[in-house]
């Protein structure tokens, strides 16, 4: 059942990411650039957005055996398009990682330093629904700030995720 958890949480996290990274871009390049404010996490729907990338990235990367020092940002995208394109690429990525892993991978403790040069070491299961739960918190900051912009977006619950047809 550990594997259907995470995997679920996963798909979750790439379509809700999906489904306001379309808000956003749909409002067009100037108002994801527009600052709403320094008491945001991030001013920019743009910065939003590649602040979860960015620490989507980190973190499969370290999953994977290394322990990078640099988080991705908004100054690394020239626009939204470079953005979504690069987050393409991850997301097959992420996918790949998370439907190869079985139930020993799931529990195995990964050992690694934060960009600050910190050394942790924590299951990887745990780590997995950390990076869900950190998006979550900034998606609901997108939905806040789109909100402000046009109106408030579709919803991005998890149940009506999972009402969804599977093909």
């Amino acid at each position: 059942m550990e594997r259907e958890l995470i995997r679920g949480i996963w798909d979750y996290h790439w379509w809700a990411n999906r489904m306001l990274f379309g808000e956003a871009a749909a409002l067009g390049e100037g108002k994801a650039r527009k600052h709403l404010g320094a008491h945001w996490s991030f001013p920019t729907l743009k910065g939003m957005l590649a602040h979860i990338y960015g620490a989507d990235r980190i973190w499969l990367a370290r999953w994977k055996g290394s322990s990078p020092t640099k988080l991705y940002g908004d100054a690394d995208f020239a626009d939204l398009a470079d953005l979504r394109t690069q987050w393409d690429a991850l997301e097959a990525e992420q996918r790949a990682f998370v439907t190869s892993l079985g139930t020993v991978e799931l529990a195995r403790t990964l050992d690694y330093t934060s960009t600050d040069g910190k050394p942790f070491a924590q299951p990887l299961w745990q780590l997995l629904q950390h990076v869900v739960n950190h998006a979550t918190h900034h998606r609901s900051e997108l939905a806040a700030m789109v909100t402000m912009i046009k109106g408030s977006p579709p919803p991005t619950d998890m149940v009506l995720f999972y009402r969804q047809p599977r093909s």
